[in-house]
């Protein structure tokens, strides 16, 4: 066996309606999921033992199921069921819940299988938070042009693009691959990303280029609750280049100050104030979400 899987946690985790150790889990080599990269995927944070804009992200998964023409198998109480039997109680470190359903298991051929069960799996992890040293002085990023699929809205678990993508910023050294389709910024390879301008804070549009990362309505709802002006639009490669600031977003990163892209500054080169107000806000609606749940957060 190899160390990593001999390493693999006894925790529990949810695969087809039974709850057993993660390392004890297995699917068919017939799987769809396997064979085809054929399923969709959600990652939820969890806060004080609470999932975080949980809803948003089953609504989400609700819409990539439609587009793959699976029917979810669950209804949103028993996603929630299943979050709340896997995750520690109130006031534990953050976690992470990963959920995962595929077409389910038939014979391999490229055609849809209609009548099969979705495979359905969830499991959770720590979620290790971003140290403040590193948020204080803002981080790294490296360009690339986005040479995924054209339906990069679909949270799929066909993902080699997105490993393809990240390995580009490992390999230098950076925090996260920041992609343009042409001259028009799309994403990064698991983060959206923002730039400010002149107090704007502004993003790509919603449209099948960009998976719309769950922080687009989050930050959309924090920058009206404190004053920031938002708008969606095309952004030119220039444009992000002489921002006053750019931010990257994801359910693991919440909102991170890039300070540099490929060895330029951006803006002073130190984090900026719109990073800092909305964060702090970010902060506040964690603890709100817990509280709303009756957690003493």
């Amino acid at each position: 066996m190899h160390p990593i899987t001999d390493a693999l946690p006894a925790t529990l985790c949810y695969l087809d309606g039974e709850y057993i150790a993660l390392r004890d889990a297995k699917i068919s080599v017939l799987d769809r999921g396997f064979i085809f990269g054929d399923g969709i995927y959600e990652y939820v944070p969890v806060y004080f033992g609470q999932p975080f804009c949980f809803e948003e992200h089953m609504a989400r998964l609700d819409r990539s199921l439609a587009e793959l023409q699976i029917e979810n198998p669950l209804s949103l109480a028993q996603w929630r069921e299943i979050v709340m039997r896997l995750v520690a109680p109130g006031g534990e470190a953050p976690q992470s819940v990963y959920f995962q359903v595929t077409r389910g298991v038939a014979p391999r051929d490229h055609a849809m299988v209609r009548g099969i069960r979705p495979t359905v799996f969830v499991m959770v992890n720590p979620l290790p938070p971003i140290s403040e040293a590193v948020r204080a002085k803002g981080v790294a990023c490296v360009t690339a042009e986005d040479f995924r699929w054209q339906k990069a809205h679909i949270k799929s678990t066909s993902l080699l693009g997105a490993v393809l993508a990240r390995q580009i910023s490992v390999e230098a050294g950076a925090a996260e691959t920041i992609m343009f389709r042409g001259e028009w910024l799309s994403e990064a390879s698991s983060s959206n990303v923002w730039i400010v301008k002149d107090g704007v804070l502004a993003g790509p549009p919603r449209d099948n280029l960009v998976l719309t990362g769950i922080r687009y309505g989050l930050l959309e709802r924090l920058c009206e609750e404190h004053g920031i002006p938002f708008t969606l639009r095309r952004i030119s490669r220039d444009e992000v280049f002489a921002a006053d600031e750019l931010l990257i977003s994801s359910a693991s990163k919440e909102l991170l100050p890039v300070v540099t892209l490929d060895g330029k500054a951006i803006g002073n080169g130190r984090p900026g104030p719109i990073y800092k107000s909305l964060y702090a806000a970010y902060q506040e609606a964690k603890l709100r979400n817990a509280q709303k749940h009756g957690v003493p957060a």
